[in-house]
């Protein structure tokens, strides 16, 4: 909840308003992006706009900072169906709007958390098969792959936090206190 001027506590927005932020601002974002390009102002890819539009939903509909309340009903957790259940420990991890809401470690704590949770099941499965051939990762990682997979995750992060009120030193804020208050 955000302190107004006046005091008192604002509500912060639903997951589908969040949502619908999300959707609006993308839908600015990808006709300036393509008018940009258009205008030969930036080169963007196929691959590059693709990488960027799936982590974008990937960050607004599966992996929303609202996942640290996954013990309830979270909008995010729901478009995970029957694996919403996987977010229930995430949410027992990291209390609501705390470093899960943090601009930097809030998205980082998710991607490691799927990391995670995808060690684990290829781990099970070599060790119940050890003969299936599982997926790898190409090597080297571009950075024209990763910065849009990047840049689009944390903005739909971002504008959610921004959505919420919480200011970009969320997180340090707290733990500076913290570390000073001792």
């Amino acid at each position: 909840m955000n302190a107004s001027h006046s005091g008192t506590m604002a509500p912060v927005p639903s997951g589908r308003v969040h949502n619908l932020i999300n959707i609006g601002a993308y839908s600015v974002l990808a006709a300036a992006a393509l008018y940009a390009a258009r205008q030969e102002l930036v080169v963007i890819t196929p691959a590059q706009a693709l990488n960027f539009t799936l982590a974008y939903a990937a960050g607004t509909f599966l992996l929303s900072p609202d996942l640290d309340l996954a013990e309830g009903r979270v909008d995010s957790k729901r478009h995970w169906g029957v694996l919403g259940a996987l977010w229930v420990p995430y949410g027992m991890l990291f209390s609501h709007r705390g470093w899960s809401h943090s601009w930097v470690i809030g998205p980082l704590t998710r991607l490691l958390y799927v990391a995670l949770i995808l060690a684990l099941i290829f781990g099970l499965l070599r060790f119940v098969a050890p003969d299936l051939q599982v997926p790898t990762i190409p090597q080297p990682i571009s950075v024209k792959v990763v910065a849009p997979l990047l840049l689009g995750y944390y903005l739909s992060q971002w504008l959610h936090l921004i959505a919420d009120g919480v200011r970009p030193d969320h997180g340090l804020r707290k733990g500076y206190r913290r570390v000073r208050g001792r």
